[in-house]
């Protein structure tokens, strides 16, 4: 059996930072299923299966490809029922979309404003010029003025993250007493932001930062290790 994960690298191929990979990573790693994770730049994702997708992760799955970190998790629960849950029904489902608006409504732009830079600075040379060029005209300013106030941001950051700690006075995981794909859409984000930029802005006793690190060694003793090189 052949399974694939294109995932987003910088010019170090062990460096992958996407968000939405990471997400599609706990995903596998959650169902137990092996798959080789391919480094994949911007420049590569159009060569994927000849064109499918503009943006990555991308699942192939013996020859079945799937892209969007969210439809691989659908996919991933139709197609191996007998593998642990990323939903538990209908109602999980609802709660990872709700999750899934939070985190890209109100964790990622700020990560976006603390990391922009250093997202920038680990790509290789290709992938600086369009993540420039695709980023400036999306933010309708230079990638140094929209991050001139990521000091600020990184000062205010934690308290975007209330609503996560709340719910972590009642239980370990969003998805109750284990985790969910709701999870790894929050734990996602906060990767991206490890990676690039580093988690020095949230408090070693910070509730969040224990269920940051329980995600990360979640899954160790399956052989996966979703700690970033």
């Amino acid at each position: 059996m052949t399974r694939a994960l294109y995932s987003l690298c910088g010019a170090d191929e062990r460096h992958f930072f996407s968000p939405h990979c990471w997400k599609a990573v706990m995903a596998l790693a959650h169902k137990g299923l092996d798959f080789e994770e391919i480094p994949t730049t911007y420049a590569r994702i159009r060569a994927i299966g000849g064109g499918v997708s503009s943006i990555v992760p991308v699942l192939d799955d013996n020859g079945r490809l799937i892209s969007d970190s969210f439809e691989i998790a659908l996919y991933l629960e139709e197609a191996y029922p007998e593998r642990p849950p990323l939903f538990k029904g209908e109602g999980g489902k609802a709660l990872s979309r709700m999750v899934e608006g939070y985190s890209q409504m109100v964790i990622h732009p700020a990560i976006m404003r603390i990391a922009l830079l250093d997202i920038h600075a680990i790509l290789d040379g290709g992938d600086k010029a369009y993540f420039r060029e695709s980023r400036e005209a999306r933010l309708g300013k230079p990638l140094e003025v929209f991050a001139a106030d990521s000091e600020a941001e990184k000062a205010t950051f934690g308290a975007k993250l209330e609503p996560l700690r709340h719910m972590l006075k009642f239980q370990p995981f969003i998805g109750g007493q284990t985790p969910l794909f709701a999870d790894y859409i929050v734990f996602g984000a906060l990767q991206w932001l490890r990676v690039s930029a580093g988690l020095a802005m949230l408090a070693a006793d910070d509730p969040v930062m224990a269920w940051f690190e329980r995600c990360l060694d979640l899954h160790q003793s399956r052989g996966r290790t979703v700690t970033a090189a």
